[in-house]
């Protein structure tokens, strides 16, 4: 009796599979049906690209938190200090970005470029709801191999799904450049 009803159920969920998986290619969503993307090895990706692929970073409960982890969906990544005016500045509409994108497969990393002390004090007073990692004072190292020569903060830079570097700035982003940047992504 228990066999015949696990039978069951295994037949029922590979009809719901499969029932998913039609549904999915009738409404023209052939890549949802097909399963998750295959990722080109870090080889084939740019130096710097490889470079924050590989590195790790500690949460705020200094648990490691490795860049790998975020591979396979678009993810924009925010080089910030809590004593920097346009990155405090900025947040906000990153925490919008997020809000906004999320949904639509996007990733938003901030990493800290600073200690866990006042960044724990600053996100108890701004809360942020995309997740943020120290990188401390190698997140400068890490920011100029991506592409900022002059090591200043603010610094956002976006990767597509393949773990491609898409898009840079030095300096504070806004919301519109943000939805901008994704639109020509898609291009």
């Amino acid at each position: 009796m228990q066999r015949r009803h696990m039978l069951t159920l295994a037949a029922a969920g590979a009809a719901a599979t499969a029932g998913g998986a039609y549904l999915s290619l009738r409404h023209g969503n052939a890549d949802a049906a097909a399963g998750p993307a295959k990722l080109p090895p870090l080889e084939r990706l740019s130096e710097p690209a490889q470079s924050f692929w590989r590195a790790s970073f500690d949460t705020l409960d200094q648990k490691a938190y490795p860049a790998a982890a975020l591979r396979g969906r678009p993810l924009l990544l925010n080089f910030w200090a809590t004593w920097c005016a346009p990155c405090v500045k900025e947040l906000p509409e990153i925490n919008q970005f997020h809000d906004e994108f999320s949904p639509k497969g996007w990733q938003v990393l901030g990493l800290a470029v600073d200690a866990p002390t006042p960044v724990k004090g600053f996100l108890a007073k701004l809360p942020l709801k995309f997740p943020v990692a120290l990188a401390g004072l190698t997140g400068t190292d890490l920011s100029k191999q991506l592409g900022n020569a002059k090591g200043g903060l603010p610094f956002t830079v976006a990767f597509n799904a393949q773990g491609e570097l898409v898009w840079k700035k030095l300096g504070a982003t806004h919301l519109d450049e943000l939805r901008a940047m994704v639109s020509s992504a898609k291009a």
